[in-house]
């Protein structure tokens, strides 16, 4: 690799979508400039059957540093996740079974593998170490640990002043992710501002003992669909392996003020790329024209090229000429269909064909006005008012359902 690139991709590194480096910039990018060879990892508890878009982020840094010749490790958090990380939660996270930890990992490579080239990138699961500890070895970790840090956290502190129970286990988290870090005697931490806490644990135990600076690399967040961070928990997220149509459809109904966001950290796009979407921005132009570019470019770097015009012109005909797909679900019915309650009614068959994840959110969608038959809004009716022969249900913007009278 030429000069030119490498300062190009150290540059990258440090600023694209970076909100923190402990303990500063200019000495990790000391670092990065020489010649030695780094220990680098990222980890992801697999807590989800899936990966989302939002986690493509620290991935590409990864990937990064792997083509920088760094020794790169994606760690899978099998044991930690039998634990769960509250770091962005309000409660305690249901613990899992080893079954479902290994159902959740068993696509999170193949997932991955669009942003990571594994030919570069080792893989690790942090049981290989965790499992080994005995108890008085957990009792030499923990004496290099205050727990006044730990509940002085803003969420922990939170949960405490409203009575909520913090589990012993949940304390103990950040100590394993630390050493996560010091078993794998990692130069560089990457992870999202969440995770700033945990992370630190690692350099406190790489210094404490091995007498060695490492370095944590905080990156911010990609908003969900619905501006808050995409999370698997919230139902915001847009998922790697959603369909084209799927992606398309849902980076049209971001809002505008996380456009450049989302180009900045949902994309490889150049940053030329991105300061010409700001400058066109800044002069005017409707940013419905950013956005079909952005899905473009979002929808060719998971699918390929191919399927960008698919999702294009499924996009048109479903949202903007308002058209159900020859892929939205039929029912054939001969009886008044009831809105809500019983087995047989539109919340039901919505459900069954995955069209909302429960009966809470078709609920919450219906509240709002979001739910049409024949586009007409559904507001406040016991029955549908069917017509002979094809009835069209819209659920939001772009979901349909046809019922067949």
């Amino acid at each position: 690799m030429d000069e030119a690139s490498k300062k190009e991709l150290i540059e990258s590194f440090l600023t694209r979508g970076v909100e923190n480096i402990i303990p500063s910039r200019v000495e990790l990018g000391k670092l990065l400039y020489s010649d030695k060879k780094l220990n680098v990892y990222l980890g992801i508890d697999p807590t989800a059957t899936r990966i989302h878009l939002g986690h493509a982020f620290p991935l590409r840094k990864l990937q990064i540093l792997a083509d920088l010749g760094h020794n790169v490790t994606f760690l899978i958090g099998d044991f930690t996740a039998k634990v769960g990380d509250t770091s962005d939660k309000e409660a305690e996270r249901p613990i899992l079974t080893d079954e479902q930890i290994e159902e959740n990992f068993q696509t999170y490579k193949s997932q991955a593998a669009k942003f990571l080239d594994f030919s570069k990138v080792q893989v690790h699961h942090n049981s290989e170490w965790l499992s080994k500890l005995n108890f008085g070895d957990v009792l030499k970790l923990t004496r290099n640990f205050s727990l006044n840090d730990f509940i002085s956290r803003e969420l922990i502190k939170k949960r405490l002043t409203e009575g909520k129970p913090v589990s012993l286990p949940e304390v103990l988290y950040p100590i394993m992710q630390g050493y996560d870090s010091y078993f794998m005697d990692t130069d560089i931490q990457l992870g999202g501002t969440d995770q700033t806490f945990n992370m630190q644990a690692g350099r406190t135990l790489q210094k404490n003992l091995r007498g060695k600076e490492s370095f944590v690399l905080a990156n911010g967040f990609l908003p969900g669909t619905d501006g808050r961070k995409m999370s698997k928990s919230w139902g915001n997220a847009i998922w790697i392996e959603d369909s084209p149509e799927e992606i398309y459809g849902k980076i049209m109904s971001i809002a505008d003020d996380v456009l450049l966001t989302y180009y900045l950290m949902g994309t490889n796009a150049e940053q030329t790329v991105i300061d010409d979407a700001n400058a066109r921005l800044e002069k005017g132009e409707n940013p419905m024209n950013l956005k079909k570019e952005l899905a473009n470019i979002i929808v060719r770097e998971l699918h390929g090229d191919e399927a960008v015009a698919l999702a294009e012109e499924h996009f048109r005909k479903t949202v903007v000429e308002k058209m159900a797909g020859t892929d939205a679900p039929v029912i054939k019915v001969d009886f008044a269909v009831p809105v809500l309650g019983a087995e047989a009614s539109l919340a039901a068959y919505v459900l069954a064909n995955g069209l909302v994840t429960s009966n809470t959110e078709f609920k919450t969608l219906l509240k709002e006005g979001a739910i049409y038959l024949n586009e007409k809004r559904i507001d406040g009716e016991a029955e549908l008012p069917l017509n002979q022969g094809e009835n069209v249900v819209r659920i939001g913007k772009r979901k349909y359902l046809k019922l067949v009278k």
